[in-house]
């Protein structure tokens, strides 16, 4: 049984990233090098800067997961340790993959040595993630209400009702988690955690912070893609959510091919080309360099670490003699 959930999530990533390359060789097959080239080349300086600039509000709200996580613990860490811890555990989970595992062993190993235990990373994990999940049900209810026939791009037989019908009940379900909050529910318990409801104030927090980061991340493409057939920022962030909710899920690294299969599907009024260059650029900004960066703080921390211990050891044996 150990084996097969060992090798359960890679060979899923896997088929995922097999199935949605087959479906993009079929959806950019007449596509050329040159005209993506083209459409890299294309975008303008200010979208880039802009590109740029929403990247890091993504990652600062990211940093407020965390933060929100820590005082329902009630740890208090620096700001500056929380930011680099965060950033680094979700650059290194947004491109393996199987973000909430991949997450949580650079989350143990960094706020461990701040004092907190296995089960309190455990907490702030389960945390964080069901804070992105509250984010992405809020948005996606507001977009459905605002661009009902969204749902068109992907399911053609949905009606619009059903699109006004969902984001309603999905608004149900979050008032009813701020309710429970404030009423204060019975924690949920685990062998390893207890989960207990947020603070009023916390919850409300977890409110507005929550789709900052879905937001600057969906501005990110939004920014990059053309204007030619632009159907405008609310359509592009719907899409969005849909598609990055389907690359996490498939848990292949990166929602390699996952996303991309997606978005051009999601916006066939626009050029392929177009869409191909933005999301690269999407990828550059948001998983590449911040990947990267992430290794280089790995390294660093792990080397601190070692240091620490070193010196704690050799301290240890001066004091025996």
């Amino acid at each position: 049984m150990k084996t097969v959930r060992k090798f359960a999530w890679p060979v899923i990533g896997l088929a995922a990233i097999v199935f949605s390359l087959y479906g993009l060789y079929h959806e950019l097959h007449g596509l050329s090098a040159d005209d993506f080239l083209s459409s890299v080349e294309a975008v303008s300086l200010k979208a880039w800067l802009l590109a740029g600039c929403a990247t890091l509000g993504a990652y600062a709200a990211l940093a407020a997961y965390d933060h929100l996580a820590l005082e329902h613990l009630g740890h208090r860490i620096s700001l500056w340790f929380i930011t680099i811890c965060s950033f680094t555990a979700y650059a290194l989970s947004h491109t393996v993959g199987a973000s909430v595992f991949s997450g949580a062993v650079v989350r143990y190993r960094a706020y461990g040595s701040k004092g907190l235990t296995a089960a309190e990373t455990g907490v702030l994990v389960a945390f964080c993630s069901f804070t992105f999940v509250l984010g992405t049900l809020m948005l996606s209810a507001i977009v459905l209400l605002v661009e009902p026939d969204i749902t068109a791009r992907f399911a053609k037989f949905l009606p619009v009702g059903a699109s006004i019908s969902t984001g309603l009940i999905i608004l149900g379900l979050i008032a009813l988690y701020v309710v429970g909050s404030l009423v204060g529910f019975r924690p949920l318990k685990t062998r390893w955690f207890k989960l207990e409801y947020p603070k009023p104030s916390l919850a409300l927090r977890q409110l507005l912070i929550a789709p900052v980061e879905l937001i600057a991340a969906a501005a990110i493409i939004y920014f990059a893609l053309p204007e030619a057939g632009n159907p405008g920022y609310l359509v592009v962030l719907g899409v969005f959510l849909a598609s990055f909710s389907a690359a996490l899920l498939s848990h292949a690294p990166g929602g390699l091919g996952v996303l991309e299969l997606m978005f051009i599907a999601g916006l066939p009024e626009m050029d392929p080309a177009g869409v191909l260059a933005g999301l690269v650029i999407f990828r550059l900004f948001y998983l590449v360099i911040p990947f990267a960066m992430a290794l280089i703080v790995v390294v660093i921390f792990e080397r601190g670490q070692f240091l620490a211990g070193r010196k704690a050891e050799q301290a240890g044996v001066k004091n025996l003699r």
